[in-house]
């Protein structure tokens, strides 16, 4: 959990350490798994009170969000736009909703805002506005741009001669997009080596399993062909994650990518590799049994 100092809403930043008076500081591997607990138990409370969301590919990508916001990217709660904040860019829009209890998390807003998921008015659309939401960087609902952007992104920096790093969060299915692969050949081509693209691995998209509706095999070697520096990781291995992140810190002249092996629906035994979890929400029954196995 994070606290920060500065900025005009940081009274209302009540969470342990992490970013003080701006130094940026870590959650220890312990403390993530705690954290990444409490995040899988608010998406399953937000999607079942909204009746509607995307729970698999949010329950997929927690450790990966977790490791970034917790312990890598360096980002201020009460300073949103600082302008050397490493940017997060969700190109799964859909999975929203563990980009928002992150976010609460953090700080970036009150957790209670939370149970407004979906709700009209809200601040937390179905799909991430950077219009509405505090720590939201882009507006996101169609698959295989995220990439693209940061690209944009990332480049962008490297005018301003800033430092940041930018990660993107795509998901396996998304790579489907005949754009990701655009993306992929330019990001090698203009060697922007302050890129990292995460792909959350997990194997099912919306209507089965990802590879009998498009095969991407060889899909490791694809992404070698376009010049990226791969690294393959346990999609719920903090310790895994922490290293692959650091690794890509030390490539220079090529964008990096790191394949994370996940399981869609992770930490709820019904929800686990289950398709018709992509985009359902839990009835009340299933979010009690859901809580009970979180706790």
């Amino acid at each position: 959990m994070l606290r920060s100092l500065s900025g005009p809403d940081s009274s209302q930043v009540t969470p342990a350490d992490g970013i003080k008076a701006g130094v940026f500081s870590s959650l220890s591997t312990e403390e993530m798994k705690a954290v990444a607990k409490k995040l899988r138990r608010n998406i399953v409370s937000m999607i079942g009170t909204a009746g509607s969301g995307h729970p698999g590919g949010s329950l997929s990508a927690v450790e990966i969000v977790t490791s970034l916001f917790f312990n890598v990217m360096r980002h201020k709660p009460g300073q949103p736009c600082w302008q050397d904040r490493d940017r997060f860019i969700l190109s799964k829009g859909h999975a929203a909703p563990l980009l928002y209890a992150t976010l609460a998390e953090c700080g970036y807003f009150p957790q209670e805002e939370l149970s407004t998921l979906r709700k009209l008015g809200s601040r937390l659309q179905g799909h991430t506005d950077c219009r509405l939401t505090p720590g939201v960087e882009v507006t996101a609902g169609a698959l295989g741009q995220g990439l693209s952007i940061a690209i944009g992104v990332a480049l962008a920096g490297r005018l301003d001669e800033k430092e940041y790093r930018v990660y993107a969060l795509l998901g396996d299915g998304e790579c489907n997009e005949g754009q990701v692969w655009e993306a992929a050949m330019s990001a090698a081509h203009f060697k922007v080596d302050n890129l990292v693209a995460i792909v959350d691995r997990n194997g099912l998209q919306l209507d089965g399993w990802s590879n009998e509706i498009m095969n991407m095999e060889p899909f490791v070697a694809k992404w070698k062909a376009f010049g990226w520096h791969i690294q393959e990781v346990n999609g719920h291995d903090i310790t895994e994650l922490l290293d692959a992140f650091e690794k890509s810190k030390s490539i220079k002249g090529k964008p990096s990518v790191i394949i994370a092996h996940t399981i869609k629906g992770k930490g709820v035994s019904f929800m686990e590799n289950q398709v018709s979890f992509h985009g359902k929400a839990p009835n009340a029954e299933q979010v009690e049994n859901a809580l009970k196995e979180l706790s």
